[in-house]
């Protein structure tokens, strides 16, 4: 039995919350310990750790991470810092070690800037589209089996932000994918108001127009329930952009059908950047990845797999700027 098999075996699904097209399935598990880290946003908050570019010239796909608190820190995949030369996501999850610098693998997600507005990134409050998420997490477990790195395909990440921003019609000067999120500020509003974190709830599962489309999966309650509004945003910007589209009646069915997939999913285990092993997922449909430390499941997010044109438009109509790109990924 894996640890994915056995730590969903001790999930359970709790009572679902429901804003316009985006569902929200409750993971329940009673039991939980505290977290023995902190998370991003309270180091960063209480100036014991900082990120930074890797040097003056600085790094597309990785970034500097100095951990001078007197524990561990998580840094969630997705996650969105901003700053520095320009915006990057967190490729996976990274459990940094407490007083040690390590480099920490992300993407870019501002194609058209590569000149420094600070020092040192904050955090944006606010995690990578779950679509964009998905198909980054394929891309990284790639990288992982093929070459034993932890990239993704940069120019992808941009296509898929330029597809997106054109169908929900939002324009940006450094071509960021910030500008969707500002753009539909109050209606992520609106589903952040939908959604509340339960008792012993320490994770969720979302569905879109009733199809499950990802879940997250944390070790403790209360990393959940910090962590639920970048998740909610994540996932209800794809709602926005897909609200056109004909919902199908919210069942849970599709969260059971979800979660026995990534029970029965193929798991390969690598060491991780910072502590513990990262796991990559692989399954019927779904593809997915977390962090193993100390026979703990500190994170699991697994997300229904990318196909063609499923969220991402017409690859026959996609505007593809590679040509002005690939000087930003070479430095």
């Amino acid at each position: 039995m894996s640890v994915i098999t056995e730590h969903l075996s001790k999930i359970s699904i709790g009572e679902a919350q429901v804003r316009h097209n985006l569902c929200m399935y409750p993971l329940l598990m009673e039991g939980d310990a505290e977290p023995a880290y902190r998370l991003l946003d309270e180091a960063l908050a209480q100036k014991c750790a900082r990120v930074t570019e890797v040097s003056e010239s600085g790094s597309v796909p990785e970034l500097r991470f100095t951990n001078d608190c007197d524990r561990s820190v998580l840094l969630m995949d997705g996650e969105e810092l901003v700053g520095a030369k320009q915006k990057r996501i967190l490729n996976l999850t990274v459990l940094a070690p407490a007083g040690k610098t390590i480099n920490i693998p992300v993407s870019c997600v501002e194609a058209g800037r590569w000149h420094a507005r600070s020092a040192e990134f904050s955090v944006a409050g606010r995690a990578h589209f779950s679509r964009g998420r998905a198909s980054k997490t394929e891309q990284v477990s790639e990288s992982l089996r093929s070459r034993g790195t932890r990239h993704s395909a940069q120019s992808r990440v941009w296509d898929e932000i330029s597809e997106k921003s054109i169908r929900m019609e939002v324009t940006s000067s450094t071509s960021a994918a910030e500008a969707m999120y500002d753009a539909n500020r109050a209606s992520l509003d609106d589903y952040l108001g939908g959604f509340r974190v339960q008792e012993h709830q320490v994770g969720a599962l979302f569905a879109i127009n009733g199809e499950a489309v990802g879940f997250d999966l944390f070790d403790a309650a209360s990393t959940m329930e910090k962590q639920l509004p970048k998740l909610v945003q994540s996932f209800a910007l794809d709602a926005i952009d897909e609200s056109r589209q004909q919902p199908k009646q919210h069942s849970r069915n599709v969260a059971d059908s979800m979660l026995q997939a990534a029970r029965d999913s193929e798991i390969e285990q690598f060491s991780a950047v910072g502590e513990g092993d990262d796991l990559r997922i692989r399954g019927q449909g779904i593809t997915g990845g977390g962090l193993l430390h100390n026979d703990r499941l500190v994170h699991l997010c697994v997300f229904r797999m990318p196909v063609h044109g499923d969220g991402y438009g017409n690859s026959d109509n996609r505007i593809t700027r590679a040509s002005n790109r690939r000087r930003h990924w070479i430095h």
